[in-house]
């Protein structure tokens, strides 16, 4: 593991949720940000608090779905930083539509923001990761990576996806000490997908997005030889980091 302070992360989907709160603790953490979203004016407020807190950030509006315009974002972002320590790919859509009445333009929108940004960010920082011999790319996963849900007939594919990709760069990264995984958030958590998607029953037990961000800024300075090719849980690492942070300070 390495101090990630004055180092650079690139988080997509960054202007609320949980990737805002993610990207609040990578700047405490003394990470530089290129942050990207499609929502420009809720990006452009993150990104104005999180300067006033003294943090660099280079926000980024594009559309993930656009495989061209995400490469450009990428190219922007390497421009301006360099290659990046770590690569958080966090942005995703979830319509419900069952398989009756998804159209193919829908499903093409969320499996493209999820799994096809995936790979084109990861093929643009790839080459100064390998490079360097050192980074860290994440994928945020979900439930839906392992089991299906009724009406998620873009969502659940895309997320699988991503677990795939995953698995094929941990084993082409791990010569070059660049770890690869995923992460699921371990919770349900109270974001703005949640409000508009989860049932009663699927809130039980809802925490805030700040309870899962310690397990992001952790990733974001692990090699492959800490872990490569795994599926976190940013419930249980974040909660592992808050009781070993106590007990250091009651020491």
């Amino acid at each position: 593991m390495i101090d990630v302070n004055g180092q650079v992360a690139f988080l997509t989907g960054a202007a609320e949720g949980l990737g805002r709160t993610v990207a609040t603790e990578l700047a405490a953490a003394g990470m530089r940000l290129a942050l990207m979203d499609v929502q420009a004016e809720k990006l452009e407020r993150a990104t104005r608090e999180l300067r006033e807190g003294g943090a660099e950030v280079l926000p980024i509006v594009v559309d993930l779905a656009d495989a061209d315009a995400t490469r450009r974002a990428a190219e922007e972002a390497l421009d301006h930083y360099g290659t990046p320590r770590a690569l958080i790919h966090n942005a995703a859509l979830l319509r419900e539509v069952s398989m009756l009445d998804v159209t193919f333009e829908n499903w093409r929108r969320e499996t493209d923001i999820i799994l096809q940004a995936a790979f084109v960010l990861s093929k643009a920082v790839w080459p100064g990761m390998t490079e360097a011999r050192s980074g860290s790319i994440v994928y945020v996963s979900s439930g839906s990576a392992l089991g299906g849900f009724v009406k998620e007939t873009a969502y659940t594919p895309g997320k699988h996806g991503q677990e795939g990709l995953m698995k094929v760069l941990a084993l082409e990264g791990r010569p070059y000490n660049v770890a690869v995984n995923t992460i699921s958030t371990g919770r349900p958590i109270d974001t703005p997908m949640s409000d508009s998607h989860y049932t009663d029953e699927m809130r039980i037990g809802i925490v805030p997005p700040s309870t899962l961000a310690p397990a992001f800024a952790f990733l974001a300075g692990i090699d492959a030889d800490f872990a490569t090719g795994h599926r976190f849980n940013a419930y249980q690492v974040s909660e592992a980091i808050r009781v070993t942070r106590e007990q250091t300070a009651g020491r």
